[in-house]
C-alpha cells in the first residue's frame, strides 16, 4: 500500500526515529562522498503553487543524489484546481512518476492530491502545515543536543503552519512547546486541543515573549507576514514588534538556547542580525538538513 506524508502524524513515533536515523546515515554518506542510489531510475514530480528556493533545491538535489530525477512544475505548468481538476492532476502525474511533492496554498489540495494519486504524495508546504521543515528541525536539534530528552521549544511569532507542524510532532515525541504570540494570532484551536488530548506533550500559549523563552532549549521564529498576507505587512510589523527575537530576548532564554528559523528571514523584523549570525544560531545547519531529511522521507515512502 502506498503511503503519504501530509502531516508528521502520518509516521509513528518509532518511524520518526527511523527517519532521523536514516537522515544521519545519508548525511554521513554525502560527507564521505559515498554514493547511495536508493531511488535509481525513480522520478519525483514537484508541484509549486508557492515559490521556494530551499524546497526546490533540496528536493531536486536530494533526488539526484539518490539516483533519481525531479521535475519542476510551476504555476504556469499546472493550474491546480483552476485549469485542471486536482484529482485529474493526481491521476496523470501518478502515470508518469514514482513520487509527488506539492507546495500549495490550500491544504485541501494536498489532501485531494493524496486521495486520488496512486503514488506517495509529500506535503512540501500548505497554509496549514509544513511537515518536512519540522522533521528537519527536530533532526537539527538532535544533532546539536545529542538527545531529545526534556526538550522545551519556544516559538515566537504567529501561530502559523510551521507551528502547527510542531504541534503534530508533539503528538508523537514528548516535549514542552510554547507559543509566544500577540493576542488574536493563536494557532488552530482544534489542533492545540488534539495535541493536548494525546497526553504526550505539554502545550502552552503565552502573550509574554520574555517569560515564554525562559529555559528554552530552542527559540524559534518565522516571518511575521507570509505569502498571501502582503496587505497586512505594516499592521503586522506594529503588532509583532514586541516579539522580535533580539539579543535581549536570547539573554532571557539563556546560554543553552539555540536559535532557529525556517527561512527566508526578514532581518530587522522578526530577528536581528546579531541573533541570526550569532553563536547560538543553528539556522543554516537547519536549512542544510532539509536535504538529508527529505531524502530519508522519500526513501521511507518508497519502501
Amino acid at each position: 500500500m502506498k503511503r503519504d506524508f501530509l502531516h508528521i502524524t502520518d509516521l509513528t513515533r518509532d518511524e520518526i526515529h527511523e527517519v532521523l536515523e536514516l537522515s544521519a546515515r545519508l548525511k554521513k554518506e554525502v560527507q564521505k562522498g559515498s554514493p547511495h542510489l536508493l531511488l535509481q531510475g525513480k522520478t519525483l514530480a514537484m508541484i509549486f503553487q508557492k515559490p521556494s528556493a530551499r524546497t526546490r533545491v533540496s528536493f531536486e538535489a536530494g533526488m539526484y543524489q539518490l539516483g533519481g530525477h525531479a521535475l519542476y512544475l510551476g504555476p504556469a505548468d499546472i493550474g491546480l484546481g483552476k485549469r485542471e481538476a486536482v484529482k485529474d492532476i493526481a491521476r496523470l502525474l501518478s502515470c508518469y512518476n514514482d513520487l509527488i511533492m506539492a507546495r500549495v496554498f490550500d491544504h485541501e489540495h494536498i489532501l485531494e492530491l493524496a486521495q486520488h494519486a496512486t503514488v506517495s504524495v509529500i506535503n512540501g508546504l500548505t497554509d496549514f502545515n509544513h511537515p518536512c521543515q519540522v522533521m528537519a528541525d527536530i533532526f537539527t536539534v538532535l544533532e546539536h543536543r545529542g538527545h531529545l530528552d526534556d526538550l522545551k521549544i519556544t516559538f515566537v511569532g504567529d501561530g502559523n503552519n510551521v507551528f502547527h507542524s510542531w504541534l503534530f510532532l508533539a503528538q508523537r515525541l514528548p516535549m514542552e512547546i510554547v507559543l509566544a504570540c500577540p493576542e488574536g494570532y493563536e494557532p488552530d484551536e482544534e489542533l492545540v486541543e488534539a495535541t493536548r488530548a494525546e497526553g504526550v506533550s505539554q502545550v502552552n500559549i503565552s502573550h509574554d515573549a520574555r517569560e515564554a523563552v525562559r529555559g528554552a532549549d530552542v527559540v524559534y521564529t518565522d516571518v511575521w507576514t507570509s505569502m498571501g498576507q502582503e496587505e497586512e505587512v505594516e499592521e503586522r510589523k506594529r503588532i509583532f514588534q514586541p516579539f522580535q527575537v533580539n539579543s535581549d530576548l536570547m539573554k532571557s532564554a539563556g546560554d543553552q538556547a539555540f536559535f532557529m528559523h525556517c527561512l527566508p528571514a526578514h532581518r530587522g523584523d522578526e530577528v536581528t542580525d546579531e541573533v541570526i549570525d550569532g553563536p547560538q544560531s543553528i539556522v543554516f545547519d537547519e536549512a542544510e538538513n532539509r536535504l538529508h531529511v527529505q531524502k530519508a522521507i522519500m526513501v521511507t515512502l518508497s519502501g
